[in-house]
């Protein structure tokens, strides 16, 4: 709990996503309420709400309504499919697998592919969770027509915020082929690991084995690599055995009370919002205890329940590790190792573009290359997870993966810091930053072999004609050259160390 509360949370945005997201919703399932439709429609109309809110990120916000508009689209179909198949658990559970592959492989297509996968798998997911059937097909499209309508509302009319704080573009996985791709190898890791969750989970319960396919889908959303999901997948164990504890106390007792209920489940979408980013476990905490609260709604809630979304959620979890393991494995260390690269070569253009900044180049902006570092470092922070968990017994890892998060939050505020400096108009180039601009670059291929790049930061300097000795604006700027010198140098041992041996001190 200390970690969500002490995340950093600039302009407050977390904070005032999570309660947009609590409105959106609210509005959506009083719409439904309104509409006089069924409980399952307004359970079914509440959660499309929340992955309208929750899952579509595209980095505009015209681009954010298309999505938005297009999720009918997708998960229409798998929803009036997936009403006629209960009987039929062969056909169902192909059924699915199909949908599962299909929305991991649409990742392929950024944001929008995301999104849309999440929503066609959910869909699919609310049917089993609500038992709904053929019959009730108008009213749940009525319900999600309704949902999305006032979560786009609220979202791009009454309270906009992506308007001045667009979400950043996440970075794109390296270029690959095939199998070698990362979406395609995941595709084919989740529909594994999901035929695993519904064949165990079927083996535990009949009724409510989906909650392993859902645990088995959702370990895989936002991971790489065979250390990330694994870890992923105990942190949502633990959220889930935490949020079944709170439910035991506080959903049991209440037993569908509608105001209170209502309320609790309020609180826990703002949660689940809140979390999300620093924290999957309280996350999956907070998701956990509102499916309580709504199977107090459905009249079905017991301890027992509970109980048995424990055990579904650990064979989901033995799923997904059997699928990352067995199925074209990705090891955490290339993976690691992919992304620390990225984030060193967008060093060197972020110093690049200072420099020629520096030099007197107004179209030179280093503020961008900043944006994408700090994105990088958060999938290198990501990839690292598995070595740097409290619970690691991979020690010298660990203590080498500890060593490069360290040295690389060095660059990223070095680097911070000399963008700021070049973006001073009374900064100017001076002839010390030749040398200095030229170690870094050494640095940088000593890393990262030197490929197609922007200018060199030496480059951009020794064409500057008149260039001044001395200049009070550039002291700061040699500062932050010299310690981005020493953090990559630094970083050499670690990442150039074969990943098991000790960690060589630099």
């Amino acid at each position: 709990m200390k970690r969500v509360f002490v995340a950093p949370d600039p302009g407050r945005l977390r904070l005032r996503v999570s309660t947009r997201a609590v409105l959106g919703i609210s509005l959506a399932v009083a719409a439904a309420e309104l509409a006089g439709l069924s409980l399952t429609a307004s359970i079914t109309g509440g959660l499309a709400a929340l992955l309208a809110l929750f899952t579509v990120m595209d980095t505009t916000v015209r681009a954010q309504a298309l999505t938005t508009a297009l999720l009918p689209v997708a998960g229409f179909p798998v929803l009036a499919l997936a009403t006629t198949l209960h009987d039929r658990p062969l056909l169902r559970a192909a059924a699915w697998l199909a949908v599962v592959f299909c929305g991991a492989y649409a990742r392929r297509f950024g944001p929008r592919g995301h999104a849309l996968g999440i929503f066609a798998f959910m869909m699919f997911f609310v049917t089993q969770f609500l038992h709904a059937v053929p019959a009730e097909l108008p009213s749940l499209f009525a319900a999600v027509a309704l949902a999305l309508a006032a979560a786009s509302t609220v979202r791009f009319g009454l309270w906009c915020i992506e308007r001045r704080t667009p979400p950043p573009a996440a970075p794109a996985a390296p270029p690959a082929r095939g199998l070698a791709r990362a979406t395609t190898r995941q595709a084919f890791q989740v529909t594994a690991a999901c035929a695993v969750a519904i064949a165990g989970g079927q083996v535990v319960s009949g009724e409510r084995w989906y909650w392993a396919v859902g645990t088995a889908w959702w370990i895989f959303v936002n991971t790489a690599s065979r250390g990330e999901t694994l870890v992923r997948g105990f942190r949502r164990v633990v959220g889930t055995v935490v949020g079944i504890a709170a439910g035991l106390l506080v959903a049991v007792p209440l037993a569908g009370a509608p105001a209170p209920t209502a309320l609790l489940v309020a609180v826990c979408v703002f949660g689940i919002f809140y979390t999300a980013a620093p924290s999957y476990s309280w996350m999956m905490f907070f998701v956990t205890v509102m499916a309580g609260l709504l199977y107090g709604l459905l009249g079905v809630l017991s301890s027992g329940l509970l109980v048995l979304r424990v055990e579904e959620t650990l064979v989901g979890a033995a799923g997904a590790a059997i699928g990352v393991a067995l199925v074209l494995p990705v090891t955490t260390h290339a993976a690691t190792d992919a992304w620390i690269r990225r984030a060193v070569a967008c060093v060197h253009r972020c110093t690049g573009a200072a420099a020629r900044r520096l030099a007197g180049d107004a179209s030179a902006d280093p503020a961008p290359h900043v944006a994408e570092l700090e994105l990088l470092l958060g999938r290198v922070r990501s990839s690292l997870a598995p070595l740097t968990h409290p619970l690691s017994p991979l020690r010298a890892r660990k203590a080498r993966a500890l060593k490069v998060l360290a040295l690389l939050d060095v660059c990223a505020r070095e680097t911070k810091g000399l963008a700021a400096v070049a973006a001073d108009p009374h900064a100017s180039h001076d002839a010390r930053l030749t040398a200095a601009c030229g170690r870094v670059e050494a640095a940088v291929h000593a890393l990262v072999p030197p490929g197609p790049s922007p200018r060199p930061a030496v480059s951009a300097l020794t064409e500057a004609p008149g260039m001044p000795q001395h200049h009070p604006g550039a002291e700061a700027a040699l500062g932050h050259l010299h310690g981005l010198e020493e953090a990559l140098a630094a970083l050499a041992a670690p990442v150039r160390t074969s990943p098991r041996a000790p960690l060589v001190p630099a």
